[in-house]
Protein backbone atom coordinates (compact mmCIF):
# COMPACT_ATOMS: atom_id res chain seq x y z
CA UNK A 1 0.00 0.00 0.00
CA UNK A 2 1.43 3.40 -0.97
CA UNK A 3 0.46 6.68 0.63
CA UNK A 4 0.72 9.88 -1.39
CA UNK A 5 3.35 12.53 -0.69
CA UNK A 6 3.21 16.19 -1.64
CA UNK A 7 6.10 16.92 -4.00
CA UNK A 8 6.85 19.20 -6.90
CA UNK A 9 4.40 18.28 -9.63
CA UNK A 10 1.69 16.95 -7.33
CA UNK A 11 0.96 13.96 -5.09
CA UNK A 12 3.08 10.86 -5.62
CA UNK A 13 3.95 7.75 -3.60
CA UNK A 14 7.37 7.72 -1.95
CA UNK A 15 8.57 4.77 -4.05
CA UNK A 16 7.94 6.38 -7.41
CA UNK A 17 11.07 5.60 -9.42
CA UNK A 18 11.02 2.59 -11.74
CA UNK A 19 14.54 1.88 -10.54
CA UNK A 20 13.51 1.22 -6.90
CA UNK A 21 10.69 -1.31 -6.56
CA UNK A 22 9.57 -1.45 -2.91
CA UNK A 23 10.14 -4.78 -1.15
CA UNK A 24 6.97 -6.79 -0.59
CA UNK A 25 7.39 -6.64 3.20
CA UNK A 26 7.56 -2.81 3.26
CA UNK A 27 4.48 -0.62 3.57
CA UNK A 28 4.50 3.12 3.04
CA UNK A 29 2.85 5.12 5.81
CA UNK A 30 1.56 8.65 5.61
CA UNK A 31 4.54 10.98 5.50
CA UNK A 32 3.25 12.68 8.68
CA UNK A 33 2.84 9.40 10.55
CA UNK A 34 5.43 10.58 13.07
CA UNK A 35 8.78 9.22 14.13
CA UNK A 36 9.33 5.63 15.28
CA UNK A 37 8.95 4.96 19.01
CA UNK A 38 11.79 6.38 21.08
CA UNK A 39 12.43 9.49 18.96
CA UNK A 40 11.47 13.14 19.17
CA UNK A 41 12.45 16.01 16.89
CA UNK A 42 11.91 19.71 16.28
CA UNK A 43 12.92 22.39 13.83
CA UNK A 44 12.89 26.14 14.44
CA UNK A 45 13.84 29.41 12.76
CA UNK A 46 16.83 30.80 14.67
CA UNK A 47 17.72 33.55 12.21
CA UNK A 48 20.63 31.90 10.39
CA UNK A 49 18.77 32.13 7.08
CA UNK A 50 17.70 35.55 5.85
CA UNK A 51 14.49 33.95 4.56
CA UNK A 52 13.18 33.36 8.05
CA UNK A 53 12.66 29.66 7.33
CA UNK A 54 13.54 26.97 9.90
CA UNK A 55 17.30 26.54 10.18
CA UNK A 56 18.07 24.66 13.43
CA UNK A 57 16.92 21.07 13.95
CA UNK A 58 17.24 18.80 16.96
CA UNK A 59 16.68 15.03 16.84
CA UNK A 60 16.75 13.04 20.09
CA UNK A 61 16.65 9.32 20.82
CA UNK A 62 15.18 8.75 24.27
CA UNK A 63 16.36 5.16 24.70
CA UNK A 64 19.11 4.50 27.20
CA UNK A 65 21.12 2.14 25.03
CA UNK A 66 20.60 3.01 21.38
CA UNK A 67 22.74 1.79 18.50
CA UNK A 68 23.83 3.99 15.63
CA UNK A 69 26.09 4.28 12.62
CA UNK A 70 27.35 7.18 10.52
CA UNK A 71 29.07 7.96 7.25
CA UNK A 72 30.72 11.25 6.30
CA UNK A 73 32.21 13.02 3.32
CA UNK A 74 35.53 11.90 1.86
CA UNK A 75 36.46 15.52 1.10
CA UNK A 76 39.96 16.68 2.01
CA UNK A 77 38.39 19.95 3.20
CA UNK A 78 35.73 18.42 5.47
CA UNK A 79 33.71 20.93 7.50
CA UNK A 80 34.08 21.48 11.24
CA UNK A 81 30.91 19.54 12.19
CA UNK A 82 32.18 16.51 10.28
CA UNK A 83 35.63 16.69 11.86
CA UNK A 84 34.23 17.17 15.36
CA UNK A 85 31.75 14.31 14.97
CA UNK A 86 34.51 11.99 13.75
CA UNK A 87 36.93 12.98 16.50
CA UNK A 88 34.67 13.29 19.53
CA UNK A 89 31.50 11.27 18.99
CA UNK A 90 30.65 7.72 19.99
CA UNK A 91 29.33 6.99 16.51
CA UNK A 92 27.94 3.61 17.55
CA UNK A 93 25.87 5.04 20.41
CA UNK A 94 24.54 8.42 19.28
CA UNK A 95 21.51 9.77 21.13
CA UNK A 96 21.03 13.13 19.42
CA UNK A 97 21.71 15.08 16.24
CA UNK A 98 22.05 18.85 16.04
CA UNK A 99 21.63 20.08 12.47
CA UNK A 100 21.55 23.52 10.94
CA UNK A 101 21.14 25.02 7.48
CA UNK A 102 22.25 28.39 6.17
CA UNK A 103 25.89 27.97 7.22
CA UNK A 104 28.16 25.02 6.43
CA UNK A 105 30.81 25.98 9.01
CA UNK A 106 33.39 24.84 6.46
CA UNK A 107 36.81 26.41 5.76
CA UNK A 108 36.52 28.16 9.13
CA UNK A 109 39.68 26.86 10.79
CA UNK A 110 40.16 26.55 14.53
CA UNK A 111 37.30 28.92 15.21
CA UNK A 112 34.95 26.68 13.27
CA UNK A 113 35.87 23.72 15.49
CA UNK A 114 35.42 25.82 18.62
CA UNK A 115 32.03 27.05 17.43
CA UNK A 116 30.95 23.50 16.62
CA UNK A 117 32.04 22.31 20.07
CA UNK A 118 30.04 25.07 21.77
CA UNK A 119 26.86 24.09 19.94
CA UNK A 120 27.50 20.40 20.59
CA UNK A 121 27.74 21.13 24.32
CA UNK A 122 24.56 23.20 24.27
CA UNK A 123 22.68 20.46 22.42
CA UNK A 124 23.91 17.85 24.90
CA UNK A 125 22.57 19.89 27.82
CA UNK A 126 19.25 20.39 26.03
CA UNK A 127 18.89 16.70 25.24
CA UNK A 128 20.19 15.49 28.60
CA UNK A 129 22.99 13.43 27.06
CA UNK A 130 26.77 13.52 26.86
CA UNK A 131 28.45 15.72 24.22
CA UNK A 132 30.03 12.59 22.73
CA UNK A 133 26.50 11.32 22.04
CA UNK A 134 25.57 14.36 19.90
CA UNK A 135 26.44 14.31 16.20
CA UNK A 136 26.64 17.59 14.31
CA UNK A 137 25.53 18.36 10.76
CA UNK A 138 25.59 21.67 8.93
CA UNK A 139 24.76 22.77 5.40
CA UNK A 140 24.87 26.08 3.54
CA UNK A 141 27.49 28.45 2.23
CA UNK A 142 31.16 27.61 2.78
CA UNK A 143 33.53 30.07 4.56
CA UNK A 144 31.01 31.80 6.84
CA UNK A 145 31.44 31.48 10.60
CA UNK A 146 28.64 29.75 12.47
CA UNK A 147 26.40 32.24 14.36
CA UNK A 148 26.77 30.41 17.67
CA UNK A 149 24.38 32.58 19.68
CA UNK A 150 21.63 32.09 17.11
CA UNK A 151 22.19 28.32 17.07
CA UNK A 152 22.07 28.09 20.87
CA UNK A 153 18.89 30.15 20.89
CA UNK A 154 17.47 27.73 18.35
CA UNK A 155 18.52 24.73 20.46
CA UNK A 156 16.63 26.07 23.48
CA UNK A 157 13.54 26.74 21.42
CA UNK A 158 13.77 23.34 19.72
CA UNK A 159 14.06 21.56 23.08
CA UNK A 160 10.71 23.02 24.12
CA UNK A 161 9.11 21.82 20.90
CA UNK A 162 10.48 18.27 20.74
CA UNK A 163 7.74 15.84 19.73
CA UNK A 164 7.29 12.54 17.99
CA UNK A 165 5.64 14.33 15.05
CA UNK A 166 8.33 17.00 14.83
CA UNK A 167 10.14 15.39 11.90
CA UNK A 168 8.40 17.67 9.39
CA UNK A 169 9.80 20.79 11.06
CA UNK A 170 13.18 19.05 11.42
CA UNK A 171 13.09 18.31 7.68
CA UNK A 172 12.46 21.95 6.84
CA UNK A 173 15.29 23.02 9.14
CA UNK A 174 17.89 21.11 7.11
CA UNK A 175 16.83 22.24 3.63
CA UNK A 176 18.65 24.83 1.51
CA UNK A 177 17.93 24.98 -2.23
CA UNK A 178 15.66 21.92 -2.06
CA UNK A 179 12.51 22.34 -4.16
CA UNK A 180 10.64 19.59 -2.30
CA UNK A 181 11.06 17.57 0.86
CA UNK A 182 12.72 14.18 0.92
CA UNK A 183 11.09 12.41 3.82
CA UNK A 184 9.60 8.98 4.37
CA UNK A 185 7.84 6.84 6.95
CA UNK A 186 7.75 3.07 6.46
CA UNK A 187 6.57 -0.05 8.24
CA UNK A 188 8.75 -3.12 7.79
CA UNK A 189 7.30 -6.55 8.49
CA UNK A 190 9.94 -8.84 10.02
CA UNK A 191 9.52 -12.45 11.09
CA UNK A 192 9.71 -11.24 14.70
CA UNK A 193 7.15 -8.47 14.20
CA UNK A 194 6.74 -5.04 12.58
CA UNK A 195 9.24 -2.19 12.98
CA UNK A 196 9.26 1.39 11.77
CA UNK A 197 11.75 3.23 9.56
CA UNK A 198 11.68 6.97 8.94
CA UNK A 199 14.09 9.34 7.22
CA UNK A 200 14.71 13.01 6.56
CA UNK A 201 17.07 13.97 3.76
CA UNK A 202 18.21 17.13 1.98
CA UNK A 203 20.28 17.75 -1.11
CA UNK A 204 19.96 19.38 -4.51
CA UNK A 205 23.39 20.66 -5.52
CA UNK A 206 27.07 19.87 -4.89
CA UNK A 207 26.26 16.17 -5.25
CA UNK A 208 28.97 13.75 -6.33
CA UNK A 209 29.13 9.97 -6.79
CA UNK A 210 31.82 9.87 -4.08
CA UNK A 211 29.13 10.31 -1.42
CA UNK A 212 26.64 12.63 -2.20
CA UNK A 213 25.58 19.12 -0.24
CA UNK A 214 23.68 16.10 1.36
CA UNK A 215 22.40 15.23 4.80
CA UNK A 216 20.34 12.15 5.66
CA UNK A 217 19.02 10.97 9.02
CA UNK A 218 17.32 7.60 9.46
CA UNK A 219 15.49 6.41 12.57
CA UNK A 220 14.16 2.98 13.48
CA UNK A 221 12.56 1.44 16.57
CA UNK A 222 14.18 -1.92 15.74
CA UNK A 223 16.85 -3.24 18.09
CA UNK A 224 20.20 -3.70 16.36
CA UNK A 225 23.76 -4.10 17.54
CA UNK A 226 25.97 -1.15 16.62
CA UNK A 227 28.07 -3.45 14.43
CA UNK A 228 24.97 -4.55 12.49
CA UNK A 229 23.79 -0.96 12.06
CA UNK A 230 27.23 0.05 10.78
CA UNK A 231 27.39 -2.85 8.32
CA UNK A 232 23.91 -2.17 6.91
CA UNK A 233 24.36 1.59 6.62
CA UNK A 234 27.73 1.17 4.92
CA UNK A 235 26.39 -1.26 2.32
CA UNK A 236 23.27 0.80 1.64
CA UNK A 237 25.13 4.11 1.33
CA UNK A 238 27.40 2.55 -1.27
CA UNK A 239 24.32 1.56 -3.30
CA UNK A 240 22.51 4.87 -2.92
CA UNK A 241 24.18 8.17 -2.08
CA UNK A 242 27.52 7.04 -3.51
CA UNK A 243 25.67 6.37 -6.77
CA UNK A 244 24.14 9.88 -7.05
CA UNK A 245 25.46 12.84 -9.02
CA UNK A 246 24.01 16.24 -9.77
CA UNK A 247 27.14 18.16 -10.70
CA UNK A 248 30.05 15.91 -9.76
CA UNK A 249 31.05 18.19 -6.90
CA UNK A 250 32.04 16.55 -3.61
CA UNK A 251 30.58 18.37 -0.62
CA UNK A 252 32.50 19.35 2.51
CA UNK A 253 29.56 18.36 4.75
CA UNK A 254 27.98 15.10 3.53
CA UNK A 255 26.56 13.15 6.48
CA UNK A 256 24.34 10.07 6.80
CA UNK A 257 23.30 8.76 10.22
CA UNK A 258 21.24 5.73 11.25
CA UNK A 259 19.86 5.66 14.81
CA UNK A 260 18.15 2.63 16.36
CA UNK A 261 16.08 3.10 19.53
CA UNK A 262 15.09 -0.54 20.04
CA UNK A 263 11.78 0.70 21.47
CA UNK A 264 9.71 -1.77 19.42
CA UNK A 265 11.22 -4.69 21.30
CA UNK A 266 11.89 -6.42 17.98
CA UNK A 267 15.50 -7.55 17.91
CA UNK A 268 17.37 -8.13 14.65
CA UNK A 269 20.01 -10.80 15.01
CA UNK A 270 23.12 -10.72 12.81
CA UNK A 271 22.99 -12.93 9.70
CA UNK A 272 19.29 -13.63 10.21
CA UNK A 273 16.27 -13.46 7.91
CA UNK A 274 15.22 -10.31 9.76
CA UNK A 275 18.59 -8.67 9.08
CA UNK A 276 18.10 -9.42 5.38
CA UNK A 277 14.56 -8.01 5.38
CA UNK A 278 15.55 -4.90 7.29
CA UNK A 279 18.56 -4.40 5.03
CA UNK A 280 16.35 -4.63 1.94
CA UNK A 281 14.02 -2.00 3.39
CA UNK A 282 16.89 0.34 4.30
CA UNK A 283 18.43 -0.16 0.88
CA UNK A 284 15.19 0.72 -0.93
CA UNK A 285 14.65 3.73 1.35
CA UNK A 286 18.10 5.21 0.73
CA UNK A 287 18.09 4.46 -3.01
CA UNK A 288 14.77 6.24 -3.45
CA UNK A 289 16.03 9.19 -1.39
CA UNK A 290 19.19 9.35 -3.52
CA UNK A 291 17.09 9.43 -6.69
CA UNK A 292 14.95 12.18 -5.17
CA UNK A 293 18.12 14.19 -4.48
CA UNK A 294 19.10 13.76 -8.14
CA UNK A 295 15.59 14.66 -9.33
CA UNK A 296 15.78 17.81 -7.21
CA UNK A 297 19.14 18.71 -8.74
CA UNK A 298 19.13 22.48 -9.00
CA UNK A 299 17.09 23.24 -12.10
CA UNK A 300 16.75 19.58 -13.06
CA UNK A 301 14.03 18.50 -15.47
CA UNK A 302 15.05 14.90 -16.19
CA UNK A 303 17.14 12.26 -14.48
CA UNK A 304 19.02 9.27 -15.83
CA UNK A 305 20.73 6.10 -14.77
CA UNK A 306 23.86 4.91 -16.51
CA UNK A 307 24.75 1.24 -16.12
CA UNK A 308 28.22 0.15 -17.22
CA UNK A 309 29.15 -3.52 -17.55
CA UNK A 310 32.29 -5.45 -18.51
CA UNK A 311 35.99 -4.88 -18.09
CA UNK A 312 37.46 -4.21 -14.67
CA UNK A 313 35.78 -2.52 -11.69
CA UNK A 314 38.03 0.51 -12.06
CA UNK A 315 37.14 0.86 -15.73
CA UNK A 316 33.37 0.62 -15.35
CA UNK A 317 33.44 3.11 -12.48
CA UNK A 318 35.51 5.58 -14.49
CA UNK A 319 33.15 5.35 -17.47
CA UNK A 320 29.99 5.63 -15.37
CA UNK A 321 31.26 8.78 -13.68
CA UNK A 322 32.47 10.24 -16.96
CA UNK A 323 29.03 9.82 -18.52
CA UNK A 324 27.12 11.02 -15.45
CA UNK A 325 29.27 14.13 -15.04
CA UNK A 326 29.64 15.06 -18.70
CA UNK A 327 28.13 18.51 -19.35
CA UNK A 328 27.47 17.38 -22.93
CA UNK A 329 25.56 14.26 -21.90
CA UNK A 330 23.67 16.18 -19.22
CA UNK A 331 22.73 18.95 -21.67
CA UNK A 332 21.48 16.39 -24.18
CA UNK A 333 19.44 14.75 -21.42
CA UNK A 334 17.89 18.11 -20.57
CA UNK A 335 16.94 18.78 -24.18
CA UNK A 336 15.64 15.29 -24.88
CA UNK A 337 18.30 14.99 -27.57
CA UNK A 338 19.11 11.37 -28.57
CA UNK A 339 22.76 12.27 -29.23
CA UNK A 340 24.33 9.01 -28.06
CA UNK A 341 27.67 10.00 -29.58
CA UNK A 342 28.27 12.00 -26.41
CA UNK A 343 28.11 8.78 -24.39
CA UNK A 344 30.70 7.15 -26.62
CA UNK A 345 32.89 10.24 -26.34
CA UNK A 346 32.67 10.18 -22.52
CA UNK A 347 33.57 6.50 -22.37
CA UNK A 348 36.60 7.05 -24.60
CA UNK A 349 37.75 10.02 -22.56
CA UNK A 350 37.57 7.95 -19.37
CA UNK A 351 39.64 5.12 -20.93
CA UNK A 352 42.15 6.76 -23.27
CA UNK A 353 44.28 4.54 -25.49
CA UNK A 354 45.48 4.03 -29.03
CA UNK A 355 43.22 1.07 -29.93
CA UNK A 356 39.55 1.72 -30.72
CA UNK A 357 37.32 0.95 -27.73
CA UNK A 358 34.72 -1.66 -28.65
CA UNK A 359 31.92 -0.04 -26.69
CA UNK A 360 28.22 -0.97 -26.80
CA UNK A 361 25.50 1.59 -26.06
CA UNK A 362 21.76 1.22 -25.54
CA UNK A 363 19.23 3.87 -24.47
CA UNK A 364 16.12 2.66 -22.68
CA UNK A 365 16.66 -0.80 -24.12
CA UNK A 366 17.26 0.40 -27.70
CA UNK A 367 20.74 -0.67 -28.94
CA UNK A 368 22.40 2.16 -30.90
CA UNK A 369 26.08 1.19 -30.94
CA UNK A 370 27.84 -2.19 -30.99
CA UNK A 371 31.57 -2.79 -30.83
CA UNK A 372 32.22 0.93 -31.16
CA UNK A 373 30.22 1.32 -34.37
CA UNK A 374 26.74 2.68 -35.12
CA UNK A 375 24.02 0.13 -35.87
CA UNK A 376 20.53 0.49 -37.33
CA UNK A 377 17.80 1.38 -34.83
CA UNK A 378 14.32 2.87 -34.68
CA UNK A 379 15.04 6.60 -34.59
CA UNK A 380 11.43 7.52 -33.78
CA UNK A 381 11.36 5.13 -30.81
CA UNK A 382 14.66 6.51 -29.53
CA UNK A 383 13.47 10.11 -29.88
CA UNK A 384 10.40 9.23 -27.81
CA UNK A 385 12.39 7.35 -25.17
CA UNK A 386 14.62 10.32 -24.31
CA UNK A 387 11.56 12.50 -23.65
CA UNK A 388 10.73 10.56 -20.49
CA UNK A 389 11.26 11.81 -16.93
CA UNK A 390 13.68 8.92 -16.33
CA UNK A 391 16.09 7.81 -19.06
CA UNK A 392 18.36 4.78 -18.84
CA UNK A 393 21.74 4.47 -20.58
CA UNK A 394 23.55 1.12 -20.81
CA UNK A 395 27.22 0.95 -21.73
CA UNK A 396 29.06 -2.30 -22.43
CA UNK A 397 32.86 -2.54 -22.30
CA UNK A 398 35.04 -5.40 -23.53
CA UNK A 399 35.30 -8.22 -20.99
CA UNK A 400 32.93 -9.18 -18.21
CA UNK A 401 32.67 -9.49 -14.47
CA UNK A 402 32.23 -5.85 -13.41
CA UNK A 403 29.13 -3.66 -13.24
CA UNK A 404 28.19 -0.32 -11.71
CA UNK A 405 25.56 2.40 -11.96
CA UNK A 406 25.22 6.13 -11.33
CA UNK A 407 22.02 8.17 -11.09
CA UNK A 408 22.38 11.71 -12.43
CA UNK A 409 20.40 14.79 -13.39
CA UNK A 410 20.40 16.93 -16.49
CA UNK A 411 22.09 20.32 -16.90
CA UNK A 412 19.68 23.21 -17.33
CA UNK A 413 19.76 26.99 -17.64
CA UNK A 414 18.25 27.13 -14.14
CA UNK A 415 21.25 25.30 -12.63
CA UNK A 416 23.51 28.12 -13.78
CA UNK A 417 21.08 30.73 -12.47
CA UNK A 418 20.80 29.11 -9.03
CA UNK A 419 24.54 28.74 -8.58
CA UNK A 420 25.46 32.11 -10.09
CA UNK A 421 23.28 33.79 -7.46
CA UNK A 422 23.72 31.36 -4.53
CA UNK A 423 25.26 33.83 -2.06
CA UNK A 424 23.94 37.06 -3.55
Amino acid sequence: MSELHEVAGGLQPFFRSRWVPPPAHVRELEVDAGLPAGFRAAGVAAGIKHSGNPDVGLLVCESEGPASAARFTASGTAAAPVLLSLERCRLGALRAVLANSGCANAATGARGLEDAAKTQGAAALAAGVEPSEVALASTGSISHHLPVEAVIKGILEARARLSRDGDGDFQRAIETTDAFEKRASLEVQLTSGPVRLSAQCKGAGMISPRFATMLCFVETDAQLAAETADLLLGVCVKRSFERASVDGQLSTNDTAILMCSGASGVSIAPESEDELRFGEALDALLRQLAIMVVADGEGAGRIARVIVRGGRAQSVEAVARAVANSPLVKAALHGGDPNWGRIVQSAGAALPGTAPLAVDVAIDGIPVCAGGAAIRYDEAALAQAVQGAEVEYEVGLPGDGAETEVFFSDLSHEYVTVNAEYTT
